[in-house]
């Protein structure tokens, strides 16, 4: 007997990818359940088969096969079972999993997306496919949730089906513990070194001769799984070696686990584009992600500790399989990441007091949110124009302009010679006032574009200093107790020392990577306001061009 399975949320299938629509509560039967890659195929009750992610399906065979990734316990699958069947949502906070990322900007009117949605990708199998690496290493997306599988959509929320969920996360469930660092027996300093200098504002990481910047260029669709799953697949072209290599998003989705996971104590790691739950095949997607991708890229490539970690060399430069392979193993077994990042930081410049130290974290965070709060509120008024631009304001030029032409027919039907000047003038007038509503409706793409781009990479960066300075707080407050601690007998008084010197080289960090921020605040708002009023300029003389255009239609009597 063919077996059933209950669906157990709504699934809409994407076009020209071989899946099946269907709803809650929905019986369908099962035709092949060794499809892999956490799909069965399915067929509905009209006889309509195509691949189902099986997370959606509850099969009625007690020997059904799990599509919980292997770094799953068995413990925490059967957990996520009696969630859903006792009604609870696995994904909300306190379920089994919980996610968490700073919102993003789709690409259709820059529509702010809320955290905690729902959404997938084209390429979020949980898993790397076999082409890049087997199934036993453990990766940047053993954590990731079951059913975010490759053309799958993992939106729970049954009454918003293009719902977009973030999936990026910060590693830590909270503040990483410091004394990891603070206490550690630490090992000898290698190559890893990561040195601060004495520079004109303050600390200053160490910046190379010639800097590193890479194109994010030609996406092409591929597929997998014998044709069954498609994905987009992106050239990444460094300055160094001019050699592309290819990459698909879950690829970047692994270095960005990786980039926080080592630096993202030290320092702030914004978040990738985020995914999309329909519409990942069209142009204007696909368009929008590489650019996107692309400032992610360019940014990282700016950060000199990031752009020279090896991790990111490998992303950039890898020759071949093996090499990827034996580099990303290396990446996942690295050591020196969360706090004990500050371990292989080597600031020149004498031991900072304590005092000093709360200082610049206070002052440093402080800033932090009043930028945040600053650039929110430009993206909400910019959000505001945009919408205005394009809908009302050009429709109130298309009325001035239709009501000229209405005037002019009806100037038309008097029959007095004369006026063919006056009529020909107005309906000019009318076309003109049509062809600014054309102008004004496509003008935010050419200036308002860029300048929310460059804030939404900001509020990104921003959202991460929190969690950033959040350790270097906690740091302050152990090394406060310090006294309380050796009366106590729990550390020695060299160990207190000790922790004091290694919160002055945390210290350290936190100014070099502000002085960083900071340098990079000046040119990146110093240039987005000059493009932003360029072609501001630019459109106000073109629409003083039109109406000049109009007026020499007029005769002066």
């Amino acid at each position: 007997m063919a077996q059933k399975a209950l669906v157990l949320y709504d699934f809409t299938a994407e076009p020209g990818n071989n899946e099946l629509t269907v709803r809650e509560g929905e019986t369908i039967t099962v035709t092949n359940q060794s499809v892999g890659g956490g799909w069965i195929e399915a067929q509905n009750s009209r006889g309509q088969t195509g691949l189902v992610p099986e997370d959606y399906l509850q099969l009625n065979s007690a020997g059904a096969a799990s599509s919980y990734p292997d770094a799953f316990s068995t413990a925490a699958a059967s957990n996520t079972h009696s969630q859903i069947a006792n009604g609870v949502d696995p994904w909300s906070v306190g379920g089994a999993y919980k996610t968490d990322k700073a919102g993003g900007w789709d690409t259709q009117g820059y529509t702010q997306t809320q955290q905690g949605g729902g959404e997938d990708d084209d390429d979020d199998d949980g898993e790397w496919d076999e082409e890049w690496d087997d199934q036993s290493s453990v990766g940047g997306y053993a954590a990731d949730p079951p059913g975010e599988e490759e053309g799958g959509a993992t939106g729970r929320n049954t009454h918003a089906p293009s719902m977009k969920i973030s999936l990026n996360k910060f590693p830590f469930s909270k503040t990483p513990n410091p004394e990891v660092f603070l206490l550690a027996k630490l090992p000898p300093r290698g190559k890893d070194r990561l040195p601060v200098y004495p520079g004109e504002v303050g600390p200053v990481w160490l910046y190379p001769q010639n800097p590193l910047d890479c194109a994010v260029a030609d996406p092409k669709k591929g597929s997998k799984m014998y044709g069954l799953k498609s994905y987009i697949e992106y050239q990444v072209i460094p300055t160094t070696t001019s050699r592309p290599v290819n990459h698909r998003y879950k690829h970047f989705d692994w270095l960005y686990e990786r980039l926080l996971e080592k630096f993202g104590s030290a320092i702030p790691i914004p978040c990738l584009p985020d995914k999309q739950v329909t519409g990942r095949f069209e142009e204007e997607f696909i368009r929008m992600r590489m650019e996107r991708l692309q400032a992610w890229m360019s940014r990282m490539c700016r950060h000199p500790v990031v752009s020279n970690s090896d991790v990111f060399q490998l992303f950039l430069t890898y020759r071949d399989e093996k090499e990827w392979k034996a580099g990303k193993r290396t990446a996942e077994k690295d050591e020196t990441v969360g706090p004990m990042i500050f371990s292989v930081i080597d600031p020149e410049g004498p031991d900072l007091d304590p005092a000093e130290v709360e200082h610049k974290c206070e002052q440093y965070s402080k800033f932090t949110r009043s930028m945040d709060d600053g650039v929110k509120d430009l993206l909400n008024v910019g959000h505001t124009h945009w919408k205005r631009c394009t809908g009302p304001l050009p429709k109130e030029y298309q009325r001035i302009g239709k009501a000229f032409l209405n005037l002019s027919a009806v100037f038309n039907t008097s029959g007095y010679q004369g006026e063919t000047t006056l009529t020909d003038a107005l309906t000019a007038a009318g076309k003109i006032y049509e062809e600014i509503a054309q102008i004004v409706a496509e003008q935010p793409k050419k200036d308002l574009h860029h300048l929310l781009e460059t804030n939404n990479e900001y509020k990104g960066i921003l959202g991460c200093f929190p969690d950033t300075i959040a350790v270097h707080k906690a740091a302050i407050e152990k090394v406060k107790e310090g006294d309380k601690l050796v009366t106590a007998g729990k550390i020695s008084s060299q160990e207190k020392t000790t922790m004091t010197k290694r919160i002055s080289t945390m210290s350290y960090s936190l100014q070099a990577e502000m002085n960083h921020f900071h340098s990079n605040r000046i040119y990146d708002y110093n240039r987005v306001m000059q493009l932003y009023l360029e072609e501001q300029i630019k459109f106000y003389e073109l629409i003083a061009e039109k109406l000049r255009q109009a007026l020499g239609q007029f005769t002066t009597l």
